[in-house]
């Protein structure tokens, strides 16, 4: 037998281990945390807040439908089509609010409401550029005669 020391050797292959750099594990991978001490406020979820903007943007998705103007040429159209915009733009806007406040249910309603408004934008613009085919509601005109 050989006279080695093997608790040295053994302290010897620790401190070797100890400085090189291990591969990171997943639990170390996640963003590091604020300091306590730091002037960034963490952002609270108001349960309020999300809803307060699904209902809005689901509102004025139902209210779309009962357009009292002739949407049919001319500036009532115009006007028509900003207001499908609004509903998409309303919808958009619940939609960043509800995925930045992990709020599953309201996020897919509120891409429903997108979906909405742009099925209603498409049922006036698609037969104006020639796409779909032009009726009587939705003629093929942008003015009127």
């Amino acid at each position: 037998m050989t006279d080695r020391d093997w608790d040295a050797e053994m302290k010897k292959i620790d401190r070797q281990i100890e400085g090189t750099t291990a591969p990171p594990s997943p639990s170390s991978m996640r963003m590091p945390m604020a300091p306590a001490a730091s002037s960034v406020q963490p952002v609270t979820t108001t349960h309020f807040g999300v809803f307060a903007r699904v209902t809005l943007a689901v509102l004025l998705g139902v209210a779309i439908i009962f357009w009292p103007y002739s949407a049919r040429c001319g500036l009532g159209l115009y006007a028509y089509l900003a207001s499908v915009m609004v509903v998409v733009v309303g919808g958009g806007w619940a939609s960043v609010w509800t995925w930045r406040h992990r709020a599953a249910k309201g996020h897919t309603l509120s891409l429903l409401i997108v979906l909405w408004g742009l099925v209603l934008g498409a049922i006036d613009v698609l037969p104006r550029i020639g796409y779909a085919k032009p009726t009587a509601t939705h003629p093929a005109t942008w003015t009127c005669s």
